[in-house]
């Protein structure tokens, strides 16, 4: 909110080892093909190739500060939030259209659960260490009924009914309403049934969070105020994502010190709330957030991170604030209209937090949207995912990897790029060999499919 001045399987005979977070229950199916043996033993784990087993102390503090964690819980919820979003990767792509979503629980992030739609593949599952669960209904399904949720929601006022979200947990299409009428009308319309749809009544009313390190505050006008997200590139070209409703296509900015900073060159609200503003040469972008204190935390990548796991938020109101991730792919309705495919978390945030910068370990998720509630008596967020947001507007994501290229052999570059945001399924060609994303990222140098297993698997 600007605070106003003021997704045919065919199953190998195992599922090749881990591969990094996940993003569990992510909208979109697996492409079809069969599980090749894992990585070599001297690959580098999911946690050492997400950073996620040297993560800043800010954050950690953070964290236990939130979650209510000792410092060891912190570093092991962390770790092993990357190991389960990394197996849970690889079932995905085995299991095909079986997939019903995945997820982590427990205090250390301990247990990673896999639904299925097929009692058979409980083995496989069961086989990687992951609890089985098998569900009616595949993400797939979820995920189509959810899609005619949001159409129906366009053509009538939904604010009673504002909240849709796929839960993979419950593997239900969930609708949160003020009044359950509301919810049942919005249901009716779209041709969901009562096998497929859970209502949950609340008394939630999101609403944007109105008012070059994420989470620093920004000016809009020389009025609205906002933070921002992480700071990008384009070419040779500087600047920051940010909150679509927090400024207009045109609109200047200025920064915490009110010196002039740049102008927004793209903005979408509502729809998706996403947005981008170009720097002036005054302006330089960092590879950091601001963390407790206005410590640096590092962004090292965009991998998303899995349903349950731990998430960070940093904002100039409330600065940093620790929660967890409950859905991905969630439709929300303000009172100035309807977004869809953000993430929904249990982070409190206020006015002027908006377009702030939400971190798991050191990957960027996205940027604050809005929500309800306040930071003193607790809140739920929602924010737009990092990876559509660059994939929209061609942007490179600032990181601290300057880890170069892997040379691929003589005359085989093949059509992996980086800079190029993936999702899982996708495949691309590599040094001769062709690959299966994983989970969702912006691909950068050093993660090349060859080097990083977490994210990318040999086909």
């Amino acid at each position: 909110m600007p605070h106003r001045h003021r997704h045919t399987r065919a199953m190998g005979a195992a599922v090749a080892a881990t591969a990094a977070l996940l993003v569990a229950g992510l909208s979109g199916s697996a492409s079809a093909g069969t599980a090749p043996s894992g990585p070599a033993s001297d690959a580098p784990t999911a946690a050492e190739s997400l950073r996620a087993d040297a993560a800043p102390p800010a954050l950690l503090r953070a964290m236990q500060r939130d979650l209510g964690l000792d410092r060891e819980q912190a570093e092991r919820r962390l770790v092993n939030e990357a190991d389960a979003g990394a197996t849970a990767g690889r079932l995905r792509a085995a299991l095909g259209g079986d997939f019903a979503g995945a997820w982590v629980r427990g205090v250390e992030s301990g247990t990673l659960t896999v639904a299925t739609t097929d009692a058979g593949d409980v083995a496989t599952i069961e086989a990687e260490g992951a609890v089985a669960k098998v569900v009616r209904h595949s993400l797939t399904d979820l995920d189509a009924a959810k899609s005619r949720l949001d159409r129906a929601a366009e053509d009538r006022s939904s604010t009673d009914a504002p909240v849709r979200y796929v839960d993979v947990r419950t593997n239900t299409v969930t609708v949160q309403a003020v009044r359950p009428s509301a919810a049942r009308t919005l249901l009716d319309a779209a041709g969901v049934g009562a096998g497929l749809a859970r209502v949950e009544t609340s008394a939630e009313k999101p609403r944007p969070f109105y008012d070059l390190r994420g989470g620093e505050a920004y000016y809009i006008n020389n009025s609205g105020r906002c933070s921002i997200g992480f700071p990008v590139t384009k070419g040779s070209q500087q600047g920051f994502a940010t909150a679509g409703h927090c400024g207009r296509t045109g609109a200047s900015t200025s920064g915490a010190n009110r010196v002039a900073q740049g102008t927004f060159q793209g903005s979408i609200f509502p729809g998706r709330d996403m947005a981008w503003v170009a720097t002036n040469s005054q302006w330089t972008a960092t590879p950091y957030v601001r963390g407790a204190g206005g410590q640096n935390v590092q962004v090292t990548g965009s991998t998303q991170a899995p349903v349950g796991a731990s998430v960070c938020r940093s904002g100039s109101t409330t600065g940093w604030h620790c929660g967890t991730i409950q859905q991905h792919n969630t439709s929300v309705t303000y009172p100035e209209g309807t977004i869809s495919g953000v993430t929904r978390t249990t982070v409190c945030a206020e006015p002027g937090d908006s377009g702030g910068s939400y971190i798991s370990g050191s990957q960027a998720q996205g940027v604050t949207s809005g929500g309800s509630g306040n930071c003193r008596s607790g809140g739920t967020t929602f924010y737009q995912p990092i990876n559509p947001l660059l994939q929209n507007y061609g942007l490179t994501l600032k990181t601290t990897d300057d880890g170069g290229p892997e040379e691929p052999p003589p005359g085989e570059g093949g059509t992996w790029a980086a800079g190029t945001v993936y999702q899982p399924g996708d495949t691309v060609t590599y040094g001769g060999a062709t690959y299966r994303c994983l989970q969702g990222h912006q691909a950068q140098q050093g993660w090349e499919p060859s080097n990083v297993p977490a994210l990318w698997q040999r086909i």
